[in-house]
């Protein structure tokens, strides 16, 4: 198969295309469906302990189940109404049944997800690095989303992330195993320092321990040298978007904004263009003879 994609580029780039946009609709339902396990886990975990019964009304949800279905009139999506944007785009951005708008956002994920499949397959080529990015992007766009819409970033996925991300270093895979072991180390263990420095000094919460767990990750795949860079980078577009939140909508100070994307937005920049970056700032702030 590998032989088959180096001889004809085109069907690796048609297969991961396809793949990518599959895989965006199944983010979009991680995105809405994780949070929500996650809050009704809590409250059965409330329950356990103040030793209630939980709520018998309460329906089972999964990734998998029920099937998805319109938030309006209940009715269920068919498949063919399921394709990644091509069904958006036939159904004018409404449901089939009862003509409610259908958010945007569906479809831009999907796509969005496609290209960067794309992307990665024309920069790394096939083989283990293809499948790492792969599932490194995934994972990031999904803790985008999540930590956007509920300011969560699940340790369903950035556990799961970190691990892996040592795993595939095990054979040195992007970084060797002891830049990649203490990438994990410096990424946790810096945001963890900031975290209870800002909570001394000013007594309230910076950041979430999931953005801890996040550089960690991330550290696992890209390595201790990526560590700087990610921080540089995450936290100039954030206090960026955060000034013009504050000029344009005229939020306040106090209002939360998310960290968790421009970690991950700085992270798949690491992972692409990283040595890149890296070697223009050092070039452009070495002494000069």
């Amino acid at each position: 198969m590998l032989d088959v994609f180096a001889q004809h580029p085109w069907w690796l780039a048609t297969c991961l295309l396809l793949l990518g946009l599959v895989v965006g609709s199944f983010l979009n339902v991680v995105a809405y469906r994780l949070p929500l396990m996650m809050q009704a886990q809590w409250r059965r975990d409330c329950c356990e302990l103040l030793e209630q019964e939980p709520a018998a009304d309460e329906p089972a949800l999964s990734l998998a189940a029920p099937n998805s279905h319109c938030p309006v009139c209940k009715a269920p999506v068919k498949p063919w109404h399921n394709v990644p944007v091509l069904s958006y785009l036939a159904l004018g951005g409404k449901c089939a049944n009862c003509r409610a708008r259908i958010s945007p956002r569906y479809p831009v994920v999907e796509l969005l997800t496609g290209l960067l499949t794309l992307w990665l397959g024309l920069h790394f080529g096939p083989g283990l690095q293809l499948v790492g990015a792969a599932l490194l992007t995934w994972a990031l766009i999904a803790l985008t989303l999540i930590d956007y819409d509920t300011q969560l970033l699940p340790d369903d996925i950035t556990l799961p992330l970190l691990w892996l991300g040592l795993a595939f270093n095990l054979g040195g895979t992007f970084v060797p195993l002891v830049d990649a072991v203490l990438g994990a180390i410096a990424g946790y263990g810096i945001l963890w320092s900031v975290y209870w420095l800002f909570k001394l000094l000013t007594g309230k919460e910076g950041m979430g321990y999931g953005d801890f767990k996040l550089l960690a990750a991330l550290g696992a795949w890209l390595g201790w040298q990526a560590i700087p860079l990610i921080i540089l980078l995450s936290s100039l577009v954030g206090a960026a978007v955060g000034l013009s939140l504050m000029v344009i909508k005229r939020r306040g100070r106090e209002v939360p904004i998310p960290f968790g994307p421009y970690l991950a937005a700085a992270g798949w920049l690491g992972l692409i263009w990283g040595e890149q970056i890296l070697a223009a700032w050092l070039g452009t702030a070495a002494p000069q003879p």
